[in-house]
């Protein structure tokens, strides 16, 4: 198998474990380490990333950019690869709307580069069958993306139609699995408000056992995450408003979501503690958790 060049921009927790994932495949995967926390040096270097010099260096040398970033950042990431002159396959892999998608692609117009919508679902892929990559797009460029991950704990899967495709579906999904989370924590905080929150724990755990509500342990591994997901909802919002839906769905969790925004990556918080915050009239951090 040709081995291929890949860059990968920015190795976050899942950017990280999707580029080892192309390296198992037995690609070369690049990574601008200028500027990054010493958590994602530490990242790169157990995964086996190599270390480009510039964004200039890695455009050249590579034939596919993945973009895993935050949503907020999807765009001037990708104006960022448009500039430096790249002419391969740009996957955007992040949570953004389809609107987002269609402002995207024209940055690459008359530069040489294809540009694949992307939308992973699932967490970071370290066991076959819990994540997926979805590509839309060129048929010839989503082939050649989902090569890069063929036999890995990653599964790609390529979707008849434009850009825009993979980034509705991954909206749609993240907006019933993620907003059940913020859904679950409201309801909780509610109960708590009127002593009965170990009541609706019961309740839950008999009529809808396996689900954030069921137990304050399984709202806890929202928190580290929230500071991802809050923006995702702005995102998903958007998505819903040009469908001609309503937002407030979207809008209601983006605020929950802000309310644990000082949680980031911090896998100690509890579910308890989630709740608390939600009461407090600030949001703030305060006295520490159970």
């Amino acid at each position: 198998m040709l081995q291929r060049d890949v860059g990968i921009l920015h190795p976050g927790a899942m950017g990280a474990a999707v580029a080892a994932q192309a390296v198992a495949a037995g690609a070369r995967v690049w990574w601008l380490p200028e500027g990054r926390s010493a958590a994602s040096r530490r990242r790169a270097a157990e995964r086996g990333l190599r270390s480009a010099a510039d964004l200039a260096e890695l455009a050249a040398r590579c034939d596919t950019v993945l973009s895993v970033c935050p949503p907020a950042a999807a765009l001037d990431v990708a104006a960022q690869v448009a500039a430096a002159g790249f002419e391969g396959l740009y996957v955007d892999a992040n949570a953004v709307s389809p609107r987002h998608m269609a402002d995207l692609a024209p940055l690459f117009d008359g530069s040489g580069a294809t540009v694949v919508d992307g939308g992973i679902t699932g967490p970071p892929p370290r066991t076959a069958g819990t994540t997926r990559l979805y590509l839309s797009g060129d048929a010839r460029a989503t082939a050649r993306v989902a090569a890069l991950f063929e036999g890995t704990a990653l599964t790609a899967v390529a979707l008849d139609g434009p850009v825009g495709r993979a980034s509705a579906l991954k909206l749609a999904f993240a907006a019933y699995n993620k907003i059940s989370y913020a859904l679950a924590a409201q309801a909780c905080a509610l109960a708590e408000g009127h002593g009965v929150l170990e009541d609706l724990f019961d309740l839950a755990a008999h009529a809808l056992p396996g689900t954030p509500l069921a137990a304050a342990e399984r709202l806890a591994g929202a928190g580290p995450k929230a500071w991802r997901w809050e923006p995702e909802m702005r995102e998903i919002a958007q998505a819903w408003a040009d469908a001609g839906l309503p937002a407030a769905f979207a809008d209601a969790a983006a605020r929950t979501f802000a309310r644990w925004e000082h949680h980031k990556d911090d896998g100690s918080v509890t579910g308890a503690r989630l709740i608390r915050d939600l009461r407090r009239a600030d949001g703030a951090d305060g006295d520490p958790g159970t």
